[in-house]
């Protein structure tokens, strides 16, 4: 019998709204090293991957009745045409010019009578570089039976050669009888998910989403007794996308957790310097303090630098903020798992934090000092990963990562959060794409009801790059937040040095 989605997979589909498409991308820049990648090339080179994911040539099919989830079945008549596709800009397409493209092919649903992925070579842009922009339902990336296209098609050699794919004959799909035979089956098997159906044909998701709570450790449960706080980032939001690329330096974020984890000795002002204020004293031994504990790292400097930009795009829109204020981000956080079957597979399990981002607070030393204190308590627990163990994750392990915490994100009630982070650790060293060198990769994370914005960032090859998703209505400003961005990590450099 084919293989039958999960209630949690099956959520997303129930989930998905017009407003709301509940599928995973990201954005990768290529340079070529001979000549740019035909589109002929790149299908060739997505076919003979995809042979070893069965699930990239499946697609969804109902139950009669919905008396069951619905289940995988084999495209029969698969088009590798319809699912790669081309794109140009005009010569040379500028940054501006593919971050519109992106948010307009984003924006659109993906056909559920296909196989639930796209991808798009975009040619044209400037220095002969090339971008492929991927979507992948989140009904699909399990990170067990699929994992994502971006890890999917990505090589860690640029003379690396085609596998032979072995020759796929798809399995006739099962007819509606044998469809309703399978859910009475399954049904005699685990009767419990027979309500679950059944509530989620109804539009009940409290029960989709109660089997993610789960995921979401103590440090999310005690935050989220407390309100969330109000925010433009919450909103009314409509079909419309915004997409913005913001690129900064791994070496910034390494200086800076550097300084608060190896707690170098104060520098002395210089003589006829400014006498430094009280609060930059009190700022300077939080930080010490936090240095003496040396649980500081990567993830509470960027959370640190996001805190910043925050404060900082609040501010230009005339928003109010008090030494109180803050911003409440949920950040999926891949975990240590004692299940075997689950530690293998890509990721293992993901879990969820919820971080105040401190907003109203002026020092940046302070704010990353307060952020650090936060997410110690999840390290504690000993289960947290280590950044060098997802980076070594065989292939490309981030886009999988990011999906597994879209997932996560996506089953939760948006009442606890403001804001989704995705932060993953890649490789640092070049990968390639039938010879072509990944140059920068950007997460396009989903937004869900009642959310304006979503951050994805990955670090790769010395570069953290980030992908800012936002409603378009909502977030006419995007790019003002992406320049604060830059702003915030600057600002917390010239801080500790």
């Amino acid at each position: 019998m084919p293989d039958r989605l999960s209630p949690l997979d099956v959520s997303f589909l129930y989930l998905e709204e017009r407003t709301t498409p509940m599928h995973v991308g990201s954005v990768m820049i290529f340079e070529p090293t001979s000549g740019p990648v035909a589109h002929a090339a790149l299908m060739r080179h997505v076919q003979s991957r995809i042979a070893y994911v069965p699930r990239y040539r499946q697609r969804v099919r109902s139950v009669p009745g919905r008396i069951a989830n619905p289940v995988w079945v084999d495209d029969e008549h698969f088009d590798i045409t319809f699912h790669v596709r081309r794109s140009a800009l005009p010569r040379p397409g500028s940054a501006r010019q593919l971050e519109e493209l992106v948010a307009r092919l984003q924006a659109r649903h993906l056909d559920r009578t296909r196989p639930l992925w796209e991808l798009t070579l975009v040619e044209g842009l400037a220095g002969g570089r090339f971008a492929v922009v991927t979507k992948v339902h989140q009904a699909l990336v399990d990170g067990i039976h699929a994992v994502d296209l971006g890890q999917v098609v990505l090589d860690d050699s640029a003379d690396a050669h085609e596998p032979n794919a072995p020759v796929w004959r798809p399995a006739p799909e099962p007819s509606l009888v044998e469809l309703v035979v399978g859910a009475v089956a399954d049904s005699v098997r685990a009767p419990g998910q027979v309500l679950d159906t059944l509530r989620a044909g109804a539009g009940d998701l409290r029960a989709g989403a109660g089997r993610v709570l789960d995921v979401v450790g103590g440090l999310a449960a005690r935050t989220a007794s407390k309100p969330t706080p109000r925010s433009p980032l919450n909103a009314q939001i409509g079909e419309h996308r915004r997409f913005h690329l913001v690129d900064t330096d791994l070496a910034d974020y390494r200086t800076v957790r550097s300084h608060l984890v190896g707690g170098p000795p104060r520098r002395k002002g210089r003589a006829g310097g400014p006498a430094r204020t009280a609060g930059a004293a009190a700022s300077s031994a939080s930080v010490a303090a936090g240095a003496a504990t040396g649980v500081a790292t990567v993830n509470d400097v960027v959370l640190a630098t996001l805190a910043g930009a925050l404060r900082a795009w609040l501010l230009t829109r005339g928003e109010p903020v008090r030494p109180s204020s803050l911003v409440r981000a949920l950040v999926p956080m891949s975990v240590r798992s004692d299940d075997v079957q689950a530690t293998a597979a890509i990721g293992g399990r993901v879990s969820a934090i919820l971080v105040d981002l401190p907003t109203g607070e002026s020092s940046p030393l302070m704010r990353l000092h307060q952020i650090a204190y936060q997410t110690r308590a999840h390290r504690e627990t000993g289960q947290a990963v280590d950044a060098r163990a997802l980076a070594g994750i065989a292939g490309f392990g981030p886009p999988t990562l990011h999906s597994l915490g879209a997932r996560v994100a996506s089953g939760l009630s948006r009442r606890l959060f403001n804001l989704v982070i995705t932060n993953v650790p890649g490789p640092q060293v070049p990968l390639y794409l039938d010879g072509a060198r990944l140059c920068s990769s950007y997460p396009v994370i989903p937004l869900a009801r009642g959310q304006a914005l979503s951050v994805g960032l990955t670090s790769y090859d010395g570069g953290v790059h980030f992908g800012l998703y936002a409603d378009r209505d909502a977030m006419p400003d995007l790019d003002v937040l992406g320049q604060c961005i830059v702003d915030a990590l600057a600002e917390l450099v010239e801080a500790v040095r």
